[in-house]
């Protein structure tokens, strides 16, 4: 198999496994306990909370450790809404978050919230003047990804970040793609909240974290024994957290040199296609664009059928087909994407264990799967 998924999920790094696997075994103890063991497994969740906050660029104690990309969002969107209702029941997102923002929003609506949900254009950006102007006097938090999922767009967060810091908004950005593939600086940046998902940088499914700049209080998500300093209860996943911290450490050091390379093979399998398939389409910003992801639409065929034709190749579809009718999905519906070219999109995510040799041939299978359909 190719493995061309990598914005689904990473496989978890050999690094990173070594890391974990003491305290999955011998080194059990619990982080709260005052003995030996207890100590040892809180000083592995500490050195854990340093090596995320230094691929993010802010201090340890803002970093609180979760189950993954969803929880992070939910206790931020939804602890933000309680926390501060009594200045406001409005909250400004875009059109193309990933489900894990967009659902608690409209959970937050069932409650008496309102959103604003603001368009993206064809390329998939985000017009920082059209968040701006969506702006209330009640509006209390401001939600938008670093980089889509779908198409791998950057969004102008730095540019955002000044109008609700200038406007006294509260600021989150869903970092899970962008963390690790390129630089996330939550201070440059100026987000109050930031989320990550191990499991898009190299580490196990079912652990991620959240960055909540200092001095910001919100109402957890998990309520208990008070581990996380209050912010999240629940005994920590030590082996899970040291997994995080490795990844995240792991990423940081070899951040430039992974996107060059990445970009590079990205580069070559576009240009690849695109010799045999003038009509390819890129599917959002070509400039503006994490350096593995390749979103392109294939003329005159369906996506889904095209890839069911090269079972070697693992990778997505941007629209699914039912009883001769297409359903776009929502990133290229917010974008404007016609039918006929949706239906033949594929996003291609490439990771640091593809080569040379492995982008070559997926592109020969795809080009020879499309002049079957084609003929």
């Amino acid at each position: 198999m190719i493995y061309l998924d990598h914005n689904a999920t990473t496989p978890v790094d050999p690094d990173v496994f070594a890391a974990m696997a003491p305290y999955l075994s011998r080194a059990y103890g619990n982080p709260s306990s005052g003995y030996p063991l207890g100590r040892a497994a809180r000083n592995a969740v500490e050195t854990a909370r340093s090596q995320v906050a230094g691929l993010l660029g802010c201090k340890p104690e803002e970093i609180v450790f979760t189950s993954g990309g969803t929880e992070s969002n939910n206790t931020i969107l939804k602890g933000v809404a309680r926390t501060y209702r009594k200045r406001g029941k409005h909250i400004l997102t875009t059109a193309i978050e990933h489900p894990a923002v967009t659902q608690p929003c409209l959970f937050l609506m069932e409650q008496g919230y309102d959103t604003t949900f603001v368009h993206v254009d064809c390329d998939c950006r985000i017009n920082a003047a059209d968040v701006q102007q969506a702006i209330r006097k009640e509006t209390i938090l401001i939600s938008v990804m670093h980089a889509n999922n779908e198409t791998g767009v950057i969004q102008p967060i730095e540019e955002i970040g000044k109008t609700a810091r200038r406007e006294g908004i509260l600021l989150h950005t869903d970092a899970a793609q962008s963390a690790g593939k390129i630089p996330v600086d939550v201070s440059k940046m100026h987000v109050d909240f930031a989320s990550i998902a191990g499991h898009k940088l190299y580490a196990p499914k079912g652990v991620g974290a959240f960055y909540m700049r200092e001095g910001i209080h919100i109402e957890p998500l998990m309520h208990g024994a008070g581990q996380e300093s209050g912010r999240r209860a629940g005994t920590e996943s030590v082996a899970l957290a040291v997994a995080l911290g490795t990844a995240c450490d792991l990423a940081a050091k070899r951040l430039m040199e992974d996107v060059h390379r990445i970009l590079l093979l990205r580069d070559r399998l576009y240009e690849l296609l695109a010799a045999k398939i003038p009509e390819l389409t890129i599917n959002g910003d070509p400039e503006s664009r994490l350096p593995n992801t390749l979103n392109v639409s294939f003329p005159h065929v369906d996506g889904a059928r095209l890839l069911d034709a090269v079972p070697e190749i693992a990778a997505s579809t941007g629209a699914a087909c039912h009883d001769r009718s297409v359903t776009l999905s929502p990133v290229l519906a917010a974008m404007n994407v016609s039918k006929e070219i949706g239906r033949g999109a594929v996003r291609l995510t490439l990771g640091r264990e593809n080569s040379t040799e492995e982008i070559d041939k997926a592109a020969e299978m795809i080009i020879a799967a499309y002049a079957q359909l084609r003929s």
